[in-house]
């Protein structure tokens, strides 16, 4: 068998099982048929993703109940989003089998966000020189986007590149974060500049580059309107940062060796 260099899969899971539940949902079945469906789907789509990203490594990372330090610095952090059903919250163990099943382990933190953990274990990869494919249609991981690691949206069938953000946004991947900065984020209720929508945000970071860059123009006396603006709301803009920056250095308390695929004794080593 070649020496395959390493590629880790790392299935969002509550993006894809929420996602799987909604259609079965949308099908008038009651919600014990519809967590049956979401199940068994669940477990064919992990297997064509398996198939087609061929990796030596995979993993399901699930958000546990947890009250996140972004809670603590902004308590209005995503506040207002839709709770997941009932009965699909309840059904989260079987699901979790449903992964195991197929080969794959699954990460659950009662203290870490699921973005959080996906971000560490994919940079990780990445300053080995090794691969990440992640899965899911959360846009917020486009900030990690580099030669090692890509984003798949399993759901619209297309990877979220760097051609995708630049399309999308008008900047590059590695000023996503700054981009959010200045014009929030909706889905989390996260607060950018109040007055500075996508158009001008892209305008300012082709011209300026960084959010730094912007903070240090904005101070000057012949500042222009957005940047009297940015200027007002430092802070806003610097809490905004924090909040989206996806951490990467998260202790994990395992090895890849306890999430290869197949796993070992399936493998025969």
């Amino acid at each position: 068998m070649p020496n395959l260099r390493p590629h880790l899969l790392i299935i969002d899971a509550l993006n894809l099982i929420r996602r799987l539940h909604a259609v079965q949902a949308q099908q008038g079945l009651i919600p014990a048929q519809a967590l049956i469906a979401t199940r068994a789907n669940l477990i064919n789509t992990s297997k064509k993703l398996l198939a087609n990203s061929e990796p030596t490594h995979a993993i399901a990372v699930f958000d546990g109940e947890v009250h996140s330090w972004r809670k603590e610095i902004y308590p209005a952090y995503k506040e207002g989003r839709t709770p997941m059903p009932q009965e699909l919250r309840e059904g989260l163990a079987g699901l979790q089998d449903a992964f195991w099943e197929c080969g794959v382990d699954a990460l659950l933190s009662q203290t870490d966000e699921a973005d959080d953990l996906i971000a560490t274990l994919a940079d990780g990869m990445a300053r080995r020189g090794a691969r990440a494919t992640i899965i899911s249609t959360d846009k917020g991981f486009c900030q990690l986007i580099c030669p090692q690691i890509r984003v798949r949206d399993y759901f619209n069938k297309r990877w979220l590149d760097a051609a995708f953000v630049q399309q999308q946004y008008g900047v590059a991947p590695s000023q996503l974060v700054d981009f959010w900065a200045l014009t929030g984020i909706g889905g989390s209720n996260i607060k950018g500049v109040p007055g500075i929508g996508p158009k001008t945000a892209t305008q300012l970071l082709q011209q300026y580059g960084t959010l730094a860059a912007l903070l240090d123009a904005c101070e000057q006396e012949s500042a222009a309107k957005p940047l009297l603006k940015l200027r007002q709301h430092r802070d806003d803009a610097l809490l905004a940062q924090r909040l989206v920056r996806l951490q990467l250095d998260i202790p994990l308390g395992f090895n890849l060796r306890e999430i290869r695929y197949p796993p070992a004794q399936e493998a025969g080593a």
